[in-house]
């Protein structure tokens, strides 16, 4: 199919459509941010309000996303995913401590065939396979340059229903840790 767009600018075009169509049917509003906020690594914030099946005190919850999509297949180890980032500045943004709202990295595993990432009919619309999330906050620091392979539980498929949950918990002010290197999660 030929297109405007290059096939890495449409994995990340569908990486934005996946993170919308999920928050949208959690009820989770969803904000593009601008330049400046990409430039510090985040690419969206989703904001959801209570109340909140288990919920803590916080009535309004924002979560920061730094968002990927690749067609490259991960390493599975059967537990978790992996994922090669490039960007070592934007694994320091990530893993940092110091900030209010968690941030979370979203990685779009797409199929290796551009013909496959999505079908639609009158029926439906499908976007194929899945996205993960992973909070780097507490990673450990690296002094490879080139990049760092990020570990994605394959418990935390982003979905609707993770999404509330990790809702949920900020709202309790338990920010979600880096569990990649936990080798029993």
């Amino acid at each position: 199919m030929p297109s405007a767009l290059s096939l890495i600018n449409r994995e990340s075009e569908l990486s934005y459509a996946y993170l919308h169509a999920i928050a949208s049917h959690a009820g989770v509003n969803c904000k593009i941010t601008n330049r400046h906020e990409d430039h510090a690594g985040i690419d969206a914030v989703l904001t959801g309000w209570a109340p909140f099946t288990n919920g803590g005190w916080l009535t309004e919850v924002d979560i920061k996303i730094q968002l990927k999509a690749t067609i490259r297949q991960p390493y599975d180890d059967g537990t978790h995913l992996s994922y090669f980032l490039s960007d070592v500045r934007q694994y320091d943004n990530l893993r940092g401590e110091t900030y209010a709202p968690p941030r979370i990295l979203i990685v779009l595993f797409l199929p290796p065939d551009a013909d496959d990432w999505l079908t639609h009919s009158e029926e439906s619309l499908v976007l194929k396979r899945c996205a993960y999330w992973a909070s780097l906050r507490g990673a450990p620091a690296t002094a490879n340059r080139s990049g760092v392979t990020v570990r994605f539980p394959k418990s935390q498929v982003f979905d609707g229903d993770g999404l509330m949950q990790l809702m949920a918990a900020v709202s309790r002010r338990e920010f979600p840790m880096y569990r990649g290197h936990d080798e029993r999660q």
